[in-house]
């Protein structure tokens, strides 16, 4: 069973228009005629209305059901993943996972939020937001990945850190804080990949990359569009102008220079064609690691940190 998006009613109007008329056709050369060239004007709309996405559907398909998460990544770009638990001070958060694995024969540390895909395994990952332990369990992972000089791969996937009172008792701010540290001063190759919302300082955590990619319908924002129209407007029904007025899009944040690469999707987005999205952000992280083969652990810290600190002076 498809589902569609609120803007994608249309679409969805002209593609139960060509099931009834595949129930009907029985080998019909008219009727299969017919449903050829509603098919074609089908892809043709799908293909016209991702051509012009507002921010705030981009939004919606940054969260559509059925885009891949951590899980399906690892599962077709890493050979011999091996997860690895704990922050060893207070115990395990699910929301973040990372361990070990090889990517093209490469040994790599990996590490990404996982929101979970039905409702048991969305509760036991907490939808992806982490409390401080999965910080500190990243920054950990991050420490290991400099000590064996391993390229660290980190996949973002979450509308923000936990905002519970459990995770302020246990210091949210300090892990986050540290976990963005382990990132910068990090002495082998990084590369992030947005692959669906990249939320606040929940996001940044493990986004302080050498080279930081978008898929091309994800975002990547300082807080949720609602959150955002709560606090400017006291009114979150006013995300939709939240959204445009942040410039959260791949393509405003590669204009602006916070982001090194836009990884596009495949036609309707990456939750009509999982396994293309997934081959696709394959392609752009070997492609970024790479492009940083070859650097000194002393150089690849001094561009990291000029490439931070340079965000807001092409503003």
């Amino acid at each position: 069973m498809r589902s569609y998006l609120s803007f994608e009613q249309p679409v969805a109007d002209v593609d139960a228009r060509i099931d009834e008329m595949k129930a009907l056709a029985e080998g019909s050369p008219a009727i299969v005629e017919e449903i050829a060239k509603l098919e074609a004007k089908s892809a043709k709309m799908l293909a016209d209305l991702y051509a012009t996405l507002t921010p705030w559907q981009k939004t919606q398909v940054a969260r559509a059901q059925g885009r891949p998460h951590f899980a399906d990544y690892v599962k077709a770009l890493f050979a011999d993943f091996t997860p690895l638990a704990g922050d060893r001070h207070f115990g395990e958060d699910a929301a973040i996972v990372g361990g070990l694995g090889r990517f093209r024969g490469q040994p790599v540390c990996v590490i990404g939020h996982e929101k979970g895909d039905d409702t048991a395994s969305r509760l036991a990952h907490n939808f992806g937001m982490a409390r401080p332990e999965g910080y500190r369990k990243a920054a950990r992972l991050m420490e290991l990945a400099d000590r064996f000089e391993l390229p660290l791969i980190t996949l973002i996937d979450t509308a923000g850190a936990w905002p519970g009172i459990d995770a302020e008792e246990r210091g949210q701010a300090e892990a986050i804080a540290r976990a963005t540290d382990a990132g910068l001063a990090l002495g082998s190759p990084s590369v992030a990949v947005i692959v669906g919302e990249g939320g606040s300082g929940g996001a940044l955590a493990i986004a302080a990359s050498s080279k930081v990619l978008m898929l091309e319908h994800s975002i990547y924002t300082v807080a949720s569009p609602e959150a955002a129209a709560s606090i400017l407007w006291r009114d979150s029904s006013r995300a939709q102008d939240a959204a445009t007025s942040m410039k959260i899009t791949a393509a405003d944040l590669m204009r602006f220079g916070i982001i090194d690469g836009v990884v596009p999707e495949p036609l309707g987005g990456a939750h009509r064609d999982p396994a293309g999205a997934v081959e696709a952000a394959g392609r752009s992280i070997g492609e970024a690691l790479d492009s940083l083969a070859g650097l000194s652990r002393e150089a690849l810290r001094e561009t990291r940190a000029a490439k931070f600190l340079a965000i807001g002076r092409r503003l």
